[in-house]
């Protein structure tokens, strides 16, 4: 396994800090869609795909303890975020993209997510989550189509767009972090590793 820097540690703790504060607003003002993994693509983004699972783990157990429960049930969505997106990310450089790239990235990451996600909403808890986009689900249920299909078709449009929103942050953030940060672990900078 590489040397992480010190620096890296704490980018780690920050991106699990972004994650809470975005899931946490999502659920405060019950919007459609999730905000809880910029932290997850950001870390995945820079450190790689084994890094850029434990954002994921370490917001969903915190959430999970203090504001909201069904964050431990997604523990294994947040974990094949960090995975895709680091495997993505390891092909282009995260930095900001045209459009259409942002959009062709927010499929590639959205994509395993989804299916899994699908499935915990639909047979662990019967389309009904603390997430906004449950009243969606709902909407199509009552309009005539099955519970599955009903979280299948809200949780892929409600993934996608989160997605594209969290690349387009990324996109933004990365852009900004400094290259020491950067590195990948590949090359030890003057903040240390461990």
């Amino acid at each position: 396994m590489k040397k992480i820097t010190i620096s890296q540690i704490c980018l780690l703790g920050i991106a699990a800090a972004l994650n809470i504060v975005g899931a946490n607003i999502a659920l405060l003002l019950r919007l459609p869609i999730y905000l809880d993994s910029l932290g997850t693509i950001l870390a995945a983004a820079v450190l790689g795909p084994v890094y850029g699972m434990l954002p994921g783990i370490a917001s969903g157990v915190i959430s999970g303890c203090t504001t909201d429960v069904y964050s431990f049930y997604y523990i294994p969505v947040q974990m094949i975020i960090g995975m895709t997106a680091g495997i993505f990310y390891q092909r282009i450089q995260p930095k900001a993209a045209r459009p259409w790239k942002i959009l062709l990235t927010a499929v590639c990451i959205s994509l395993p997510g989804t299916v899994v996600s699908s499935v915990i909403t639909a047979m662990v808890f019967g389309g009904i989550t603390s997430s906004g986009s449950s009243i969606l689900v709902q909407l199509l249920h009552a309009g005539g189509l099955g519970m599955a299909a009903s979280v299948c078709v809200v949780q892929a449009a409600t993934d996608y767009v989160d997605r594209v929103v969290m690349v387009f942050c990324v996109s933004m953030l990365y852009g900004l972090l400094p290259a020491s940060f950067k590195t990948r672990g590949e090359k030890e900078g003057s903040h240390g590793t461990v």
